[in-house]
């Protein structure tokens, strides 16, 4: 049975983001094709939850392979992206070290609508549990205001080696 909602999208404005795609990739390492926030449009530091959105495109690089005749987003891409923006806020607000934070771990997924090219999959991600070592997070994805997924991601933090 799906959890209730954990914040009223239907309330945003998406037009006006508070984190641009330019300001993530501050506290995000991936890029291009694996590039899985637009946008944040919603931050509560105090409830430590945010709200941001990925605009899939009409031509994705998983369309060609990913369900021929039927193209459906990846469920393992729709984790990807509550997995990024949990990452990118815990990273914002200074709540765990490293250089980023990488995928440790997720429990409880449930998939409950297929999102397709060209839709915009609003991700909710909740920090739940807060450790020097790993952060938790509740996270939901909608489109059009339809429960698509839910999830809690782990996520634990990546130093970079220096190349010598």
């Amino acid at each position: 049975m799906p959890r209730a909602p954990l914040f009223e999208i239907a309330q945003l404005d998406f037009s006006r983001p508070v984190f641009t795609l330019e300001e993530i990739r501050k506290y995000n390492p991936q890029r291009y094709e694996m590039e899985m926030l637009t946008a944040v449009v919603y931050a509560d530091a105090e409830k430590r939850l945010a709200v941001g959105y990925y605009d899939v495109p009409r031509e994705p690089f998983w369309l060609r392979g990913h369900m021929p005749d039927y193209p459906l987003m990846p469920g393992v891409l729709m984790c990807e992206a509550a997995a990024q923006l949990s990452g990118f806020y815990a990273r914002y607000l200074g709540l765990i070290a490293g250089d980023f934070l990488a995928f440790g771990g997720m429990e409880g997924v449930r998939f409950r609508a297929p999102v397709y090219p060209g839709d915009r999959l609003v991700i909710v991600a909740q920090l739940s549990r807060i450790h020097r070592l790993q952060i938790q997070s509740k996270t939901q994805g909608f489109v059009n205001e339809r429960l698509v997924f839910e999830a809690e991601v782990i996520g634990v933090p990546f130093f970079r080696e220096k190349k010598t």
